[in-house]
């Protein structure tokens, strides 16, 4: 996410590195090849030059304190006028109603139906929401069936009617639906098309003013760059929408659309669309977007998708088996589904502050655990829970069965010996006794 920007952004700043003070000269300098990089980024070209006056005017009014080098105090500026440029502070989205109603408007491929799944299921488990979805889409079959395996993978139903191709009376009837069948949130996806044209808008207005909809979200593909701003544009002219929705933010995105919407339309990025997965939305946070652009990481937000999986029961259970030296395979596979929950592993890893530089050029895959998991199924049951049996022969067969090395298989035994002892030393220092040392 964002790393040609990112690293166009960090060579500018080095033009400061060495300057004892901040100058007209020096920051015209930075200011110009931080322009070139936002035009790069495919950023609008009056945006970026609004921002980098902006910076500039906020740079040379500053006094840069001793303490404070003048390419970090570079740094801090722009990171709060990036901040700002998406819209400062994360924006709610509007559920009161009974029922609430969500709108979506696109083009065709932008991502509404899976985007549609994917708020139902956030909003379902988060607010203790009961969504129906709506399938809008009365040109595409596809998209219909599409919504439907959606709505059944998160357990949500999916409103739709057979050979109706009116969209505003499917709209209208679904509403009548969810009030009677106890629904507090409505989720309605449109349909698209391959460019504007004016007979998608006039339907979407008609859907518009017969439901009346508390939030209308605009879904762009974010690889589509500057047209993405300006398809938004067009939208908002017609539908006056109340938040953006930026998909696959997590594929080689230049970050332009991110950058310009709010500065273009007006209206804040609501939602980020960050992988395939039903798992992988986020609220749109401009200030942790920020950090991670300048490569600062974005610590907050990999807590709280870490807190989404933790389960304080289950982290009691392990507690005292880790006290007395009874965690097993069973609960390392079952850790290893709790972090695959969290997302795309180099992304997870890129909120590090300091990580993401360092493994730009790394090939991580989701698939990082495949061997592990492998290695510990081929095990039975009873090696599992009691991993000191595992000797030559039995470490052969699971080689054998796992389709890896022996070496592979003595080396996450170790590697688990290893983490077990850590984690019992861990559990005994945090419980104010010192581990016995050995003579």
């Amino acid at each position: 996410m964002f790393e040609s920007l990112s690293n166009r952004l960090e060579r500018s700043f080095k033009i400061l590195k060495g300057e004892g003070k901040i100058t007209e000269i020096n920051v015209a300098e930075t200011l110009k090849d931080v322009r070139r990089a936002l035009l790069d980024a495919d950023v609008n070209y009056k945006t970026a030059k609004q921002f980098t006056e902006t910076v500039k005017e906020k740079a040379l009014g500053q006094n840069v304190l001793t303490a404070v080098k003048p390419e970090q105090l570079m740094v801090k500026i722009v990171h709060d006028e990036l901040a700002a440029l998406m819209g400062g502070t994360a924006a709610d989205i509007d559920l009161k109603g009974s029922p609430a109603i969500i709108l979506m408007s696109g083009l065709q491929g932008s991502g509404k139906t899976t985007f549609s799944g994917k708020l139902a299921k956030m909003l379902k488990s988060k607010k203790g929401k009961n969504p129906l979805l709506v399938a809008g889409d009365v040109y595409r079959p596809a998209a219909i069936e599409q919504l439907k395996i959606l709505g059944s993978q998160i357990e949500v139903p999916v409103y739709w009617e057979e050979g109706n191709k009116n969209p505003v009376q499917i709209a209208q009837n679904a509403i009548k639906q969810a009030k009677h069948d106890g629904h507090d949130l409505v989720i309605i996806d449109t349909a698209g098309r391959l460019a504007v044209d004016e007979e998608m808008m006039k339907e979407i207005t008609a859907i518009k003013d017969a439901v009346k909809p508390n939030e209308i979200l605009f879904v762009v593909d974010s690889m589509t760059g500057q047209d993405a701003v300006n398809t938004a544009k067009e939208f908002n002219d017609r539908l006056n929408f109340d938040g953006v929705v930026l998909t696959k933010l997590d594929g080689d995105t230049r970050g332009g659309a991110a950058l310009s919407i709010r500065s273009v339309v007006d209206k804040p990025i609501k939602f980020v669309g960050t992988g395939e997965k039903m798992d992988a939305l986020d609220v749109f946070h401009p200030e942790r977007m920020a950090d991670r652009i300048l490569g600062m990481g974005d610590i907050v937000s990999l807590v709280e998708r870490a807190q989404e999986q933790y389960d304080e029961e289950e982290a009691r259970r392990l507690q005292k088996k880790i006290a007395k030296n009874q965690f097993d395979f069973n609960d390392f596979i079952g850790q290893i589904q709790q972090i695959k929950k969290m997302g795309n592993l180099k992304d997870l890893a890129s909120m590090i502050p300091g990580v993401g530089k360092a493994i730009k050029d790394m090939d991580i895959d989701d698939d990082a655990f495949k061997s592990i998991e492998a290695i510990i199924y081929s095990m039975t049951p009873k090696e599992r829970t009691s991993p000191e049996i595992l000797n030559g022969s039995r470490r052969q067969r699971i080689a054998k069965g796992s389709g890896t090395s022996i070496q592979e298989v003595n080396k996450l035994i170790k590697q688990f010996d290893e983490t077990r002892k850590m984690m019992k030393m861990m559990t005994q220092m945090k419980g104010g006794k010192m581990p016995k040392m050995r003579r």
